[in-house]
């Protein structure tokens, strides 16, 4: 089958398990499409492609992990960031040396370089997959952005290390000091190019739009997606962690979106790009790893001989155990005082415990990255050699993938179950004073200014203060139904039937839609100052913003009627 056949094909499968799993709740998405991918394999005349992982490095791991940094809450990461770094750095150090011992000495076939590079590649874990299974089940927030910080630096933390114990096992040499100082300039090296370049991206499109306006959204969405690859291959040519400099772009890009709270079109355009395309990609990992699964099976059962296959199903149960009790032991020992600091500090709302531990534990279920690491391992060494157990490397990494993932879908459910509920959760408390804050600000842009009363006639300012008196009361209901707790505040109404006769009805109705678009305004001025007052995070900031948008899109074109039918100029609105 063509490449491009494949790409499409792959993309329609994608969106329709998206469909499917909604109406089966039960089993996780990411099942879902690796369980499709398989069958669709399987057979004898079955899809069989020919996977080129440093194309699919390139192709899907720059912009999931771009989009990772742009989604993730900045001020929990920092934060929380000495957790984070302990599980991203340190536990997948603990795991490549003390698995790869291990994986040694259980295989003794396997050199002790290919059992570090099997280490290397089974340490990232995914976040992805765990948000998944754990969606509406419960997994407390500050923990779940642990997890997606911890997934979005141990990508490259884990690849870096493969390559290493790949250049070990290929020129026979290894050195610590030399590791060290490699490692801290590829991750320092990535972190600085991408930063650098999502940095020089903000600044243009800062200078571009501030001329333009919304009228280039198109193409700076366009330039926006292609970002990530560019810090790919740039951080890839120079020698340090593409990876990284995909991360870093994202997180500075993410930063320069906050001082770009007027351009709407661009805003919502930029949200439905970035959600098709994590949707669709994320889609396609988990399809491609169902669809080499038959061949990998097939090719290590050949090998081995049908009499090892058990041999080789107990080597997986065994590393992946080894795998999340390490997990476990160092979340208990290495990170349990990180995480209890946090807490005391008000960082973090839930008190590590036992069942947190544990539920973390099994949080760590590996995926995309973890299967791409194992195909990029070379076939021949240097030599025209065959690459050492590579295979087997590839069977155990796919093995690991499957069983921590299914163990996972197993086991958070009913972990979760008895994990501690709160009443609210610090975020929607955040929310819901950040929309009183919004409606004190609406309330306050709605008080005439001086320059307004000196250039209106009196029939203006008498019309705008019924509109700004009823505006007023209106939002003042909000706010007491947020601080009573009864409810979250609605949309702004915005339907009123248009008068037909009177022109003093439609210049008021006029007179109206301008006064909420100002209040619209002053709302989303508002959540941004209490964002960079780090008093709302990320999440939240995109969420209220994004109610706003679509009243304000909807006013607009509201406006443009509503002045037509009132013999008014509409101009630009």
């Amino acid at each position: 089958m063509h490449t491009v056949e494949i790409v499409l094909l792959v993309l329609l499968l994608g969106a329709l398990t998206g469909i499917v799993a909604r109406y089966i709740r039960a089993v996780p998405l990411p099942l879902i499409q690796i369980a499709l991918g398989a069958l669709i394999a399987w057979p004898q005349a079955g899809l069989h492609i020919a996977f080129d992982p440093e194309l699919f490095l390139l192709l899907f791991i720059p912009p999931l992990l771009f989009a990772d940094g742009w989604r993730i809450p900045k001020r929990e990461f920092f934060a929380l960031a000495r957790p984070i770094l302990l599980l991203a750095f340190g536990l997948v150090l603990f795991t490549v040396v003390g698995l790869g011992y291990l994986i040694h000495w259980m295989i003794p076939e396997m050199p002790l370089t290919v059992a570090f590079a099997l280490a290397a590649v089974i340490s990232p874990t995914d976040a992805v997959a765990v948000s998944s299974i754990t969606r509406n089940l419960g997994m407390p927030e500050k923990t779940m952005h642990v997890l997606e910080g911890e997934s979005l630096l141990n990508d490259a933390s884990g690849l870096v290390a493969l390559k290493f114990s790949v250049a070990a096992t290929l020129t026979g040499l290894f050195s610590w000091n030399e590791v060290a100082r490699d490692f801290t300039w590829m991750a320092v090296g990535g972190l600085g190019v991408g930063a650098l370049l999502g940095w020089g991206f903000s600044h243009a499109r800062g200078t571009i739009t501030h001329r333009l306006g919304d009228v280039a959204a198109t193409q700076m969405v366009l330039l926006l997606v292609l970002l990530p690859f560019a810090a790919y291959i740039v951080g890839e040519k120079i020698g340090v962690s593409g990876i990284l400099s995909a991360v870093a772009a994202g997180v500075a890009t993410n930063f320069g979106d906050l001082e770009r709270s007027s351009y709407i079109s661009e805003r919502m355009q930029t949200t439905g790009t970035w959600s098709m395309v994590e949707s669709s990609f994320n889609g396609a990992i988990f399809l491609l790893l169902g669809l080499q699964l038959p061949s990998i099976i097939g090719v290590t059962l050949h090998e081995a001989g049908h009499h090892d296959a058990w041999i080789l199903v107990g080597y997986v149960a065994a590393i992946s155990t080894a795998l999340l009790l390490m997990r476990w032991v160092w979340l208990t020992l290495g990170v349990h005082r990180a995480l209890s600091r946090a807490h005391h500090q008000g960082k973090m709302a839930e008190r590590p415990s036992a069942l947190l531990n544990l539920a973390t534990t099994m949080a760590g279920i590996r995926g995309a990255v973890t299967l791409a690491g194992a195909l990029s391992v070379p076939m021949v060494l240097s030599e025209g050699v065959p690459f050492p157990a590579r295979d087997m490397l590839i069977f155990l990494a796919t093995g690991t993938i499957l069983f921590t993932l299914v163990l996972g879908s197993i086991s958070l459910p009913l972990i979760l179950r008895y994990l501690p509920r709160t009443a609210e959760s610090p975020t929607l408390r955040e929310e819901r004073l950040a929309r009183e804050q919004a409606c004190l600000a609406a309330i306050a842009r709605l008080t005439l200014s001086d320059e307004e009363l000196q250039k209106h006639d009196a029939e203006w300012i008498a019309m705008r203060q019924e509109v700004n008196g009823h505006l007023t009361q209106e939002y003042r209901n909000r706010i007491q139904l947020l601080d009573d707790g009864s409810g979250t505040a609605s949309t702004v109404e915005a339907q009123r039937e248009a008068p037909e006769v009177v022109r003093q009805r439609k210049l008021r109705y006029v007179l109206e839609i301008e006064a909420r678009l100002d209040c619209i305004r002053a709302e989303r001025d508002r959540y941004y100052s209490e964002r960079q007052a780090h008093r709302i995070n990320d999440e939240s900031l995109r969420s209220l913003v994004s109610e706003l948008d679509l009243q304000e899109v909807a006013m607009r074109k509201r406006l443009a009627v509503a002045r037509r039918a009132a013999g008014l100029p509409v101009g630009d609105i």
